[in-house]
């Protein structure tokens, strides 16, 4: 029996009216140039919604309670030497500025309308973006 190298990570989703935040990756050697949204891994011995909040502190600069996140969606993926657990969530408010606060990896952050997405952005992200947002869902990336 092979053994299992699994990590976890969470995404977070930031709306206002009709429009997504995302930010385009540099510097970081997977999908640079790309748009992605607030994530990262989750750090051993970190549950999913604190992984979330340390993200958003890290990448954005803002404050959520625990409250004003809902896990929306879970991810099974697969790339050619991993597998991963992603959650995303929707984070409802937030208090702070929403600035780039790792202008190492990202080039920028943007609000984009959700009708007009970049065509450059992370495969799976896009994926994520397209479900409804209501109620949980479950999608499996990569196993083809």
């Amino acid at each position: 029996m092979k053994a299992p190298i699994l990590y976890g990570s969470v995404h977070v989703f930031f709306y206002r009216n009709e429009e997504v935040l995302l930010l385009k990756r540099q510097n970081t050697g997977f999908q640079d140039g790309n748009w992605s949204v607030v994530a990262g891994r989750m750090d051993g011995s970190e549950e999913v919604i604190s992984a979330a909040i340390r993200e958003a502190k890290e990448e954005a600069g803002v404050d959520i309670e625990p409250t004003e996140l809902e896990i929306v969606g879970i991810m099974h993926r697969k790339n050619t030497t991993s597998e991963w657990v992603d959650f995303f969530l929707i984070a409802y408010s937030w208090n702070g500025e929403i600035i780039n606060k790792e202008p190492e990896k990202c080039a920028e952050l943007k609000w984009f309308h959700l009708m007009e997405l970049p065509d450059n952005m992370v495969s799976y992200i896009r994926v994520a973006l397209e479900k409804k947002q209501q109620g949980l869902w479950f999608e499996s990336v990569g196993w083809r």
